[in-house]
């Protein structure tokens, strides 16, 4: 017999599965009482396909009445703000991406969605590009990937040979070795001088390496010859370069190659006195960035313990929580999955602190969905609610960076990959960067889990900015934000501040299409103007007495200019 609390279980993740849009707005606080009228046909379920068809019609039936019910209405959600201390703190450029070394030949699932957009064959005179970089001003950009434990740099006498990528079935990720000539690089670095880039250089790990008898775990020195003729060829030009990172995806299992923990310190710390060696003015000194792979506890334990604290000064680790299969988008929208990865961050977090106090953790790539991202999803405006919530959550466990993947290429390009035209998040990522400063105060409400909501001092403007994002797509919340002005929780009190003016930036997607590619700004589309330049992100000027409405499937910054918090002055 299956007990009343069973069924309604039973009941909701039937809601849920069959459903999996409609029942969003439906929260896991809902009362048994919701659900006593059909947990009579749930002990049906598994008897017959006939029955199952009725019950998905009874199913159907209960969501329809919740519809029509005031769950579906307007909610009123009461967001608590904690103006008083800081509970973390990002890098003045949080907001990064990413440019792959991927030639066109990448593929998977029957598709190759890179085109052009590796660093080898991207069309770097293209002006949207260039005005998608120069918006940011500066935006930071990460060099690297899957690749670059292949790529050897054109400079110096330490490599005979330069060979070009090329589908090669026993290498590493299915290509051959590859090469950097040094004109792209200049070519490169033009771009990024045009556009005042901060620039993260991914150099290969491997070089020196051998296979060990087991099949993925690579032995021996560094040999750094290769990466130092590089790094001195890129000083001696003038070239900016912000960090240099150290291998992709080599740490604990890794993915095709990994390291142990203590060889990947000892090589770390190499380069490390390569960059002090070649960049011996502490002010322009190119920061030192590892291990950029999945996280294990172990591992970065062991690693951060044997390099000791001056080694590296960034602990950047990669994030595709979301995989690709046909629940990709439902993954998305549902916040339970969403919060499964906190874990992670806050681990990260605690072993920093402990064994390297001075590095701060950073996402060093992150698409969401590997293998080149999800099909008509990953592109899309619906892929904000995973992207802007992920800034937000890592911002809270103290990460410094979130490197995007891609700026172009993939399905989860920040650009179109044929067009270069900004894609959805392109602009939520823009608008981060603008208004969210670095001071993350601590920020809570009561109401729906699809609700979600960080908030920051504001960037170069007094008050604070919050991110509100409302992923159910059928309930609208009214927001009203209380600053919660007490250290002390045993002496609670608020105070509620907006009594003038505040600024609103309202994204939806284009005819409620959460699968479009067209964002709208408080009602406009965003496209590029006759110039090929990035549009003005204007807001709509609210009073501040009236509560914030977040429509359903939309993502909302709000700055509130007289919201009094101590943490921000």
């Amino acid at each position: 017999m299956v007990n009343q609390e069973s069924r309604t279980i039973i009941a909701v993740q039937i809601c849920y599965y069959q459903h999996p849009n409609r029942i969003q707005s439906v929260t896991k606080s809902i009362t048994l009482s919701i659900y006593k009228d059909v947990s009579s046909i749930i002990v049906i379920s598994n008897q017959s396909s006939t029955r199952m068809a009725g019950l998905r019609l009874a199913v159907s039936c209960v969501l329809a009445s919740l519809c029509f019910s005031s769950l579906c209405a307007a909610d009123d959600v009461k967001v608590f703000v904690k103006g008083v201390t800081s509970i973390a703190k990002t890098d003045d450029n949080f907001v990064c991406a990413t440019l792959d070394w991927w030639p066109s030949q990448k593929c998977d699932y029957n598709q190759c969605p890179w085109g052009k957009a590796g660093l080898l064959n991207l069309d770097l005179n293209n002006k949207i590009l260039a005005n998608a970089i120069k918006a940011f001003d500066p935006l930071r950009i990460r060099l690297g990937g899957s690749l670059q434990d292949q790529l050897v740099y054109q400079v110096g006498d330490s490599i005979k040979k330069f060979p070009h990528f090329k589908k090669q079935d026993d290498g590493l990720f299915g290509f051959s070795k590859g090469s950097l000539p040094m004109d792209r690089w200049d070519q490169l670095n033009d771009l990024f001088k045009q556009t005042n880039a901060k620039i993260t250089f991914g150099l290969n790990a491997l070089i020196g390496k051998r296979k060990s008898d087991n099949s993925t775990l690579w032995v021996g020195e560094w040999n750094s010859k290769n990466a130092r003729d590089f790094m001195k060829y890129t000083a001696s030009k003038g070239y900016k370069i912000d960090s240099y990172e150290l291998g992709n995806e080599l740490c604990a299992s890794g993915v095709a190659a990994r390291l142990e923990a203590d060889q990947y310190a000892k090589d770390i710390i190499q380069l490390k006195e390569i960059v002090k060696e070649l960049y011996p003015d502490r002010e322009t000194q190119p920061r030192v960035l590892g291990p950029a792979g999945f996280y294990d506890t172990e591992w970065f334990k062991t690693f951060l313990e044997v390099s000791g604290p001056h080694a590296v000064d960034g602990v950047t680790h990669h994030i595709y929580n979301l995989g690709v299969d046909k629940t990709l988008i439902n993954k998305i929208q549902d916040p339970y999955f969403l919060d499964e990865i906190a874990e992670t961050f806050k681990d990260l977090e605690n072993v920093v602190k402990e064994f390297g106090p001075r590095a701060g953790p950073w996402v060093g790539e992150s698409g969401g969905a590997y293998n080149s991202g999800g099909k008509d999803v990953s592109h899309t405006f619906v892929n904000g609610f995973w992207y802007l919530d992920q800034l937000g959550m890592t911002a809270t466990f103290n990460h410094k960076v979130y490197c995007r993947q891609a700026l172009i290429g993939g399905n989860y390009g920040l650009l179109n990959t044929t067009s270069f035209i900004p894609n959805p998040d392109y602009y939520g990522a823009l608008l981060w960067h603008r208004l969210m400063g670095k001071t993350v105060l601590a920020t809570s409400h009561f109401g729906s889990p699809y609700l979600r909501t960080y908030t920051h001092c504001s960037k170069q403007k007094p008050g604070i900015t919050m991110l509100i994002i409302n992923m159910s797509n059928s309930t609208s919340m009214d927001v009203s934000v209380t600053n919660d002005e007490n250290k002390y929780p045993h002496n609670y009190r608020m105070t509620v501040n907006g009594s003038n003016q505040r600024e609103e930036y309202h994204l939806t997607p284009k005819d409620g299409n959460i699968q479009s590619d067209v964002v709208l700004l408080n009602g406009t589309p965003l496209q590029l103007t006759s110039s090929q330049d990035i549009p003005s992100l204007s807001p709509k000027i609210v009073d501040s007495s009236s509560p914030i409405t977040v429509a359903p499937d939309s993502i909302v910054y709000v700055t509130i200019r007289d919201f009094k918090a101590p943490a921000c002055a």
